[in-house]
């Protein structure tokens, strides 16, 4: 007992270093699992972590995982999906399984093999991409939100596999294979039924139930029971516990319980599933790869080539302007946790050996450092792919044919954008607004407002849009890395506009006025200022010294109010 507390203390120390760090460096902190699992595995010089019960309790990481994304994925909520995200998530999955299957299998491996190195290698991974796009400020660009939203739905076609590939190691004849997929195509039917119909009529009276007493840890076991209860159920019937309780998820998605439930499992999920990511770095041995590295650097190619090429003729299909689509391709071609989770259950089914599931776990690590870089540096990339674009330009300057020389240039037609064109409208400027979004390209049109569909911090664009003979450019966008773009091109085009800039807080007001910003307002601070300058005017003090009062603020790059925040924390 003590040995494995020894253990156990070793392996969250070096855990919580590397994940401290890997933050620290905004890479993610599934790589850095990985590392710790490398660093305490078997196959490297050091101390070995080995506790009997470790393996089955990392498992539980990808049960909630799949729990989690059930509750974002209900049966409404798919169907509200049943168009773009759904039909190009299952396409992808299916045809890349399809073709790098092939690959796969015309070099000479059997057919179970190539079906299971398709599957793993179709994954991409949400956590990755998330986490870089939320960085680089791109969350809420095109493709940035098809890229994330097909991503986390590749979790949700896995389903499927933790289905199948259990199946495909029993040492059987294809009749038999035959009878026992359809047999577990039942099973999973009737579990699913199963689950549905208790889930609709028990769980929302169970939750009001529990949640009565308002009992924070009575909710947490709650939630461990119903999910961890819809696995076992499963597994009972011969089928993974993930499926399990991933309906479990899809039923508790339908309630007005699930943002709370969400809450209540992340902590478990996050750490089991931390443990398996550990596992999967265990498995990884450094002494294999010199004998397997020009394989495994030939499955990273087929990884990211095969999506990238599969995912842009997709996207581009379903009306996707070039750009956009090479840059969500881009975004897809890294290879995914998901895939690291089949590959373990695929080893564990005997369906594939473990030398060759060391060549593709190896080409999955090597395509998610690799496919890191192309996200880092997609928009770059996806410039070079899409080439030269006359007819994006030519469609900006034939928008601005109908608009009279616009004084104000604006950056966004968001909330802050729209505010800004309804007071220059009604001041009587002329003005043109930008945006990425053909929604709110619509919606500004709609509103009678110049709005053209266009990325403010494009060279090109700036250029028919004639900026240097605008007299003021104001940057409204959310993304500080679009602003930072847009002022920096500004500033070397022409340096005589000048630029206000909208921030979300002080620290990125400072970085907008260091790239050459002429103002850069931070929103939570001068809400603060305008709800105190409205309680000073409430209290009778005369307009003209609350004018100065908070003009005095502003001089002064706001260190009064920053100075009593740093005082009272």
């Amino acid at each position: 007992m003590m040995d494995n507390l020894a253990q156990i203390l070793m392996l969250l120390g070096v855990a919580v270093a590397v994940a401290v760090t890997f933050q620290r460096l905004h890479i993610p902190t599934s790589l850095g699992y990985l590392l710790v699992g490398l660093i305490l595995g078997p196959h490297t010089i050091g101390p070995v972590v080995h506790v009997p019960e470790f393996k089955a309790l990392a498992e539980f990481g990808v049960v909630f995982l799949l729990f989690t994304i059930g509750l974002n994925y209900s049966l409404p909520q798919l169907h509200s999906l049943r168009n773009q995200v759904l039909g190009l998530g299952t396409a992808q999955v299916v045809f890349t399984t399809l073709v790098v299957g092939a690959v796969v299998w015309l070099a000479g491996f059997p057919v179970t093999v190539a079906f299971v190195i398709g599957a793993v290698f179709a994954q991409s991974s949400s956590t990755i991409i998330g986490n870089q796009l939320t960085e680089q400020g791109e969350e809420n660009s095109t493709h940035g939100r098809l890229g994330l939203a097909m991503s986390v739905f590749q979790d949700v076609t896995a389903v499927p596999f933790l289905v199948v590939i259990p199946v495909l190691g029993m040492a059987v004849g294809i009749d038999v294979l035959a009878g026992a997929l359809g047999w577990a195509v039942i099973k999973a039917l009737t579990a699913f039924v199963l689950v549905f119909v208790v889930g609709r009529w028990l769980l929302r009276p169970f939750f009001h139930l529990v949640t009565k007493h308002r009992t924070a840890e009575v909710f947490t076991l709650a939630v461990l029971l119903v999910a961890l209860l819809a696995a076992w159920a499963t597994n009972s019937l011969g089928l993974s516990l993930a499926f399990g309780a991933f309906i479990a998820g899809m039923m508790l998605g339908e309630t007005e319980f699930r943002h709370q439930v969400e809450s209540s499992i992340r902590p478990f999920r996050d750490v089991l599933l931390g443990l398996f990511f550990v596992g999967i770095g265990m498995m990884i041995d450094p002494t294999a790869i010199p004998g397997i590295w020009h394989w495994a650097l030939m499955g990273m190619l087929l990884i990211l080539i095969s999506k990238i090429l599969i995912v842009a003729a997709m996207v581009r299909k379903s009306g996707i302007d070039i750009l956009a689509t090479w840059r969500t391709a881009l975004l897809l071609a890294v290879g995914g946790e998901f895939g690291f989770a089949l590959l373990a259950i695929s080893i564990d089914a005997g369906v594939i050996d473990v030398h060759i599931g060391q060549i593709a776990l190896t080409s999955v690590l090597f395509s998610m450092v690799a496919g890191s870089l192309l996200i880092k540096f997609n928009h770059a990339i996806a410039g070079r792919l899409a080439g030269p674009q006359p007819g994006k330009t030519q469609g900006v300057a034939d928008s601005l044919l109908g608009v009279s020389k616009p004084q104000v240039l604006i950056g966004g037609y968001g909330r802050v954008g729209h505010t800004i064109a309804v007071l220059l409208q009604s001041s009587g400027v002329s003005f043109v607004a930008f945006d990425t979004d053909p929604k709110r390209v619509a919606q500004g049109r709609v509103d009678g407002h110049p709005v053209v569909y266009g990325d403010i911090s494009d060279p090109e664009l700036l250029a028919v849009a004639h900026v240097e003979h605008a007299s003021l450019v104001v940057i409204t966008v959310d993304q500080p890395s679009t602003a930072l773009r847009a002022i920096s091109v500004l500033r070397n085009s022409c340096p005589q506009v000048p630029v206000i800039a909208r921030a979300r807080d002080l620290e990125t007001s400072t970085q907008l006025i260091d790239a050459g910003a002429t103002h850069a307002y931070p929103e939570a601070i001068e809400a603060s200022l305008r709800l105190g300058a409205i309680a000073l005017q409430v209290l009778q003090i005369p307009d003209k010294d609350v004018d100065l009062i908070i003009q005095g603020v502003r001089d002064w790059d706001y260190d009064p109010v920053l100075e009593d925040d740093q005082e009272k924390s």
